[in-house]
């Protein structure tokens, strides 16, 4: 079984997939004048101080609990597991190529969250329902890519979202501290179902307050490892580059591997091209999708050229990746090698808050890929199988689970690219009339200032 499912792993994330994943970001960037570069500085500004435009617009969620149910879904065991993973099978060079995907993606993320707002529907409940399974029908007129990327993203939820997050919690529950699996599946189900079962309200609110606390809670233990063993950092960083474009260090591995490793797995970590996020992004209160989709361009940044950094250099300066570790044991072995048993104590609670996390995030994407095949009233029986879920999850095989979650997010990933590129003008067109208005508002406010100063 897990022969045939690492086979077809390895077909759909291929050498088509890859060349698609980054080719549409590199398209993008260059089609919107490098704007995830010219504009991070505003969009990180639009996701962490509200407008006031935003508060009297259509939506359910703020920007803020938009962004955070999208980092709460993304921040997740491929910021650990994910990366420890691409650093085996890949070498140190995947990193590298980590990064290049995080760059590049930031685009494609802006790109789908704007398609998202600007097709958003509002259903029988009052409530926005968006993201490719809107665009892709009513933006490119192919329903049939719509019906796949909604049966995919159901599954998909299963996978990435569900079983490889509760199982990640009880390996990790279960080498710390002894914790039987059987229980924390019990205890991650029921907490699961006491946030999801309020629907994206309760969603946002509880990510809202969780996600910057998760994530400063890893990043500062990382960033105290970096500063304490500051001598061996550019050796790291230095393998981590050299390697990208030799792979030496992967054991034998080509540069195809290292590449592969590095793009798929970054894609795990960000999403950004999966066509996840921009459905969170759709239920944010915003009066232009440009706007909106400048706070979701933000996520890719601090998922990946922050959070996964971190990781991924504390991984490569612990040399630990030939040792035949688990790499689900391998970044906390890692950060144990600096910090002795506390290191393996943070990275063990740090995956338990992630993946916690994302299955609070990930729920809501399968629901509402659900209820766009079906209709709203399925919605809570959805709900009731994904809690479920959790618990088969916390039990099962890891690397079986891995392996599936790795197909779903290939085979999201494909009909969603497609509908960004052939939807590529309508992008570029919101974005020149968002900008525009953007520039009005920066004078009124530097005018506003001068008046009453």
């Amino acid at each position: 079984m897990l022969d045939i499912i690492n086979a077809i792993s390895s077909f759909v994330w291929g050498p088509v997939t890859l060349i698609l994943i980054v080719g549409t970001g590199l398209y993008l960037t260059f089609r919107l004048g490098f704007l995830q570069f010219r504009a991070l500085p505003y969009a990180l500004k639009l996701a962490f101080s509200p407008t006031r435009q935003d508060k009297k617009s259509k939506g359910d969620i703020s920007h803020y609990e938009a962004l955070s149910t999208a980092m709460a879904a993304t921040v997740g065991t491929g910021n650990i597991v994910g990366v420890a993973t691409a650093v085996v099978l890949g070498g140190p060079g995947a990193v590298f190529w980590m990064w290049i995907t995080a760059l590049v993606g930031m685009a494609t993320k802006y790109a789908e969250a704007l398609l998202a707002v600007k097709y958003r529907v509002e259903n029988s409940k009052g409530q926005m329902s968006g993201g490719p399974m809107y665009y892709l029908e009513k933006g490119l007129k192919q329903k049939w890519l719509a019906v796949l990327f909604a049966i995919f993203g159901s599954v998909a939820a299963f996978g990435i979202g569900n079983m490889v997050q509760s199982k990640a919690v009880s390996d990790a529950l279960n080498s710390s501290f002894n914790v039987p699996g059987w229980v924390t599946g019990i205890v991650l189900t029921l907490l699961t179902g006491l946030v999801i079962l309020g629907g994206i309200k309760s969603i946002g609110k509880v990510t809202a307050f969780f996600v910057p606390i998760m994530a400063l809670f890893y990043v500062i233990g990382g960033l105290v490892i970096i500063a304490m063993n500051i001598d061996i950092v550019p050796a790291a960083i230095s393998l981590i580059f050299t390697d990208a474009f030799t792979a030496q260090a992967a054991g034998g591995g080509i540069l195809g591997t290292v590449i592969r490793y590095g793009v798929a797995r970054g894609v795990f970590s960000n999403e950004a091209g999966l066509g996840s996020a921009p459905i969170a992004a759709a239920a944010a209160k915003t009066d232009y999708p440009g706007r909106q989709a400048l706070v979701s361009m933000t996520q890719v940044f601090i998922d990946t050229i922050i959070v996964c950094s971190v990781t991924g250099i504390t991984i490569v300066m612990a040399d630990l990746y030939n040792s035949g570790a688990e790499t689900g044991a391998l970044t906390g072995l890692s950060f144990a090698a600096f910090l002795g048993d506390t290191g393996g104590y943070l990275v063990s609670i740090a995956i338990v808050l992630f993946a916690y996390s994302t299955l609070v995030g990930w729920s809501y994407y399968g629901e509402k890929c659900f209820s766009y095949l079906f209709n709203d009233k399925v919605i809570p029986y959805y709900r009731t199988v994904f809690v479920l879920f959790v618990f088969v999850g916390a039990v099962s095989q890891l690397n079986v689970v891995w392996g599936i979650a790795d197909i779903f997010n290939a085979l999201m990933a494909i009909p969603n690219l497609i509908g960004l590129l052939g939807l590529s003008g309508v992008v570029v067109y919101e974005t020149k009339k968002f900008m525009k208005i953007a520039k009005e508002e920066k004078e009124q406010e530097k005018a506003a200032k001068a008046k009453s100063a």
